[in-house]
């Protein structure tokens, strides 16, 4: 890395001398050395952070007139939505920001476990990953309350709920998290200021993660480190560019839902006004919680003496735990799954897996639909705790390029995987 860059801007200059953040921006995102070879899926990385500012402008911009009270804040939406200039972008941008979001850090995850991207030296790394995705489900959560609409009343009734579940403990929490006895207007203003603070502890953790990247590397999809400076290229302008580019496609793809399918993502009953005497058919959370509201649902019996809703509740929340473990669980000495052929086809049922559960989570519990949900939670659970570290062991990798630059110019790979480098 070259020394610190002399500016010539006197200002600029000045600054940095008393607080060198000029020098750190082009040290991490000027000359910061990426291995030549990411491809666009490394693109999910940028896109969630463009995203998260955007939430949180158009977030501050709604709270100036939004009124968190259960008889005005119906209301209030839909005055945003009809009389303040541009309310109607504002909020659907925000609306449909959520769960770009969510798409967006669906695939960086799937991503980091196709190539291993929670690998030694980057456990942490992907800890602060799952971190991240937690938070965003709590905001989410806290977030679509706020419409004060019946599906936004009877999913805040039927999530926190659960915490019931808990034996002591359960019960108080539900008590202070709604403020009293029933989901009412101290729930909603709770939600609203929890709503409000999480997207800044949510940029702080962004921050750790990003810190974390930058002194480990990124990985690439041959899961091989850097080398040497011919395996790399400085962060700008190659990956600013290719970078420039995903964006320029999201942003198609985002303005598609904003302008000609707002409430594609929605629940009709959300524009029906919250009304705590009439529940709705069929209750159903956002479509970034079903895989994890068909495994809280696949749940329907006792099991010694725990109770059938405090397992599924234990199920559902094991099934984001399991993820922070996932480093440990694969016992494969290779990183990438394009080097592991019995590991790639099985990554791809995991994925379809879980395509299967969010469409169980969306359908009432009943028929064949509870059986399915119950094989889909099996599997999801026997991937991570038996098929990963068996398949690991057991599976005779690829050949592994001598290094990435061999593997960007087609050479023949000559490195065998027990002669990988230590992470």
């Amino acid at each position: 890395m070259s020394s610190a860059p002399q500016w010539k801007n006197p200002v600029i200059r000045w600054v940095d001398e008393r607080l060198p953040v000029f020098t750190y921006i082009d040290h991490e995102y000027n000359q910061f050395p990426v291995p030549k070879n990411l491809n666009y899926f490394w693109n999910f990385g940028a896109l969630a952070m463009i995203v998260l500012v955007t939430m949180v402008v158009t977030g501050i911009v709604l709270a100036m007139q939004y009124t968190p009270h259960v008889d005005y804040a119906f209301g209030s939406v839909e005055r945003i939505m009809r009389d303040v200039n541009y309310g109607w972008l504002i909020r659907y941008i925000h609306m449909n920001g959520g769960s770009m979001f969510f798409i967006i850090v669906y695939i960086h995850i799937f991503r980091g476990l196709y190539y291993g991207s929670y690998k030694s030296p980057r456990e942490l790394l992907w800890m602060l990953g799952v971190v991240i995705l937690l938070l965003m489900m709590a905001t989410a959560f806290l977030g679509y309350v706020l419409p004060w609409g019946q599906m936004s009343f009877w999913g805040a009734t039927v999530i926190t709920n659960l915490f019931s579940a808990l034996p002591i403990i359960g019960e108080p929490i539900v008590t202070w998290l709604w403020g009293g006895f029933a989901v009412d207007n101290a729930t909603l203003n709770r939600f609203f200021s929890l709503h409000y603070l999480m997207p800044f502890v949510l940029f702080a953790v962004v921050g750790l993660h990003v810190v974390a990247l930058h002194v480990t590397g990124s990985n690439n999809p041959t899961g091989i480190e850097i080398k040497g400076p011919q395996d790399s290229v400085p962060f700008n302008p190659y990956f600013t560019a290719k970078d420039s580019v995903g964006l320029g496609v999201f942003l198609i793809f985002f303005a598609y839902f904003v302008f000609f399918a707002p409430n594609f993502f929605g629940e009709v009953d959300n524009y029906i006004e919250a009304n705590p005497m009439q529940t709705p058919p069929h209750i159903v959370p956002e479509w970034y919680f079903l895989p994890f509201y068909a495994m809280l649902r696949a749940i329907t019996f006792d099991v010694f003496f725990i109770p059938a809703k405090l397992l599924g509740v234990m199920v559902m929340g094991a099934s984001i735990m399991i993820l922070f473990i996932v480093p440990w669980l694969d016992t494969s000495k290779v990183r990438s799954a394009r080097y592991r052929p019995v590991y790639k086809w099985l990554f791809w049922v995991l994925v379809i897996d879980c395509f299967v559960l969010g469409y169980v989570g969306a359908k009432p519990p009943e028929g064949v639909l509870v059986l399915m949900g119950q094989l889909g939670t099996a599997y999801y659970f026997l991937h991570f705790l038996v098929i990963m570290p068996i398949v690991g062991k057991l599976e005779t990798p690829l050949p592994l390029p001598a290094s990435i630059s061999e593997a960007v110019s087609g050479g023949s790979a000559n490195s065998s995987p027990s002669g990988m480098e230590k992470p």
